[in-house]
């Protein structure tokens, strides 16, 4: 019997971010606007696109034998699952996101206690229901089907809302009172496919790849020629990160350097490295970093 596993990846506003990130592992993924079931190159792969707020439940009952989601949405289903893996992205980046109390800016709202009474609207009820009785306040919360940020004042108090940068809220001038829950994207699995050795192999290997991605996205690469009179001078500089790979090259005294650096440095390195005696550098993108 072909083995195959059944795995769950978001649809909506982690949907592209997941993706990328699945292309980036080495997954061809081709997704038809009019289908549910994206294809993949590799036969031993069944893909279904599910909402974030649903995937934790049918991976639990065993629909989806693994999926990402969100912590926040895990909790918010209170089911029984294995977490195999955190992967820290989301929609616009390598961040968590916050749940946060958001109130209008001239609210009487100042701290949670404040909440007494009031009544709130979220997506997330289920949770900000727990973390309200957690802290001894009683307020009537509802669901809200959209647009939650236009909620206050008239239709609420106050929200408990969603929140990567913080631009959405300040453009409804909306301000944080507290932040609820900190959550970033999880890989999880149904208990019992996890127990079965070839599904969990299979899981692990995925997230070896994804963690790999992961780890590539804010590196690069350099290499670079340095004789041996520069040699010290560069390695001083590149002395605070892992030792450069080193390899003699064909000319007299000269050597060939090759090193990986977080990108966000790479601008200020490069003229150093030139500087030092650095030449033919080379800036090259990392599809998977594998520890």
């Amino acid at each position: 019997m072909e083995k195959v596993l059944k795995l769950g990846l978001p649809k909506g506003s982690l949907q592209e971010s997941t993706l990328r990130l699945f292309r980036k592992a080495g997954y061809n993924i081709t997704v038809d606007a009019r289908s549910y079931y994206p294809a993949i190159d590799d036969p031993e792969i069944k893909i279904m696109l599910i909402r974030a707020q649903e995937m934790a439940r049918y991976v639990a009952d065993g629909v989806l034998d693994g999926g990402l989601t969100g912590l926040d949405w895990i909790l918010e289903q209170g089911v029984d699952v294995k977490e195999v893996a955190e992967l820290n992205y989301a929609k616009g980046g390598l961040r968590p996101v916050r749940w946060v109390v958001a109130v209008p800016e001239d609210s009487r709202i100042k701290r949670l206690a404040d909440l007494k009474g009031k009544r709130i609207a979220t997506e997330l009820v289920n949770y900000t229901k727990r973390f309200l009785r957690s802290r001894g306040i009683n307020a009537e919360v509802d669901f809200s089907w959209g647009a939650t940020e236009v909620k206050p004042p008239h239709l609420a108090d106050a929200i408990v809302e969603l929140t990567e940068t913080g631009t959405s809220l300040r453009a409804n001038n909306l301000r944080v009172v507290e932040t609820v829950l900190v959550s970033t994207t999880r890989f999880i699995a149904n208990k019992k496919a996890w127990r079965d050795r070839w599904k969990r192999q299979k899981m692990e290997n995925i997230v070896l790849l994804l963690k790999g991605a992961l780890a590539a996205e804010e590196k690069v690469g350099l290499k670079m020629n340095v004789h041996r009179n520069a040699l010290k001078r560069v390695m001083s500089l590149l002395s605070a990160m892992h030792s450069p790979t080193i390899s003699t090259l064909s000319d007299e005294g000269w050597f060939a350097l090759e090193v990986m650096i977080d990108e966000k440095i790479v601008r200020d390195i490069i003229p150093k490295l030139k500087s030092a005696g650095a030449e033919g550098i080379v800036e090259y993108p990392l599809n998977k970093v594998i520890p």
